[in-house]
């Protein structure tokens, strides 16, 4: 039974150190910070918006909204702001998502 737990409690500062690891490197890299995230996607009208916020309180973020088969819409989110973006017109297709980019 000790010989489980000892495993158990083993495995998972493994996997603790490698997820500070991981979170490290990809700071290392100069990845953008995941500060924009997505509220809702809507119409009004005949257009496409999506609501985004900046979670990070600290600092503005940079986004870009991928839109299949045209160009990519993008743009900045002031530091903890909610806002409603339009992308294009419901003729054109819906957003697949949005990534968070570098300033």
């Amino acid at each position: 039974m000790r010989k489980i737990i000892a495993i158990a409690l083993a495995t998972v500062a493994c996997s603790a150190s490698l997820t500070l690891v991981t979170a490290s490197e990809a700071s290392a890299t100069g990845r953008a910070p995941q500060c924009v995230k997505v509220r809702k996607y809507f119409n009004k009208g005949h257009q496409r918006y999506v609501r985004l916020s900046n979670l990070c309180t600290r600092r503005t973020s940079c986004f870009t909204i991928v839109v299949p088969h045209h160009r990519d819409p993008h743009g900045r989110l002031l530091k903890g702001t909610t806002k409603d973006i339009h992308y294009g017109t419901t003729g054109t297709p819906r957003a697949l998502f949005v990534k968070n980019t570098p300033c």
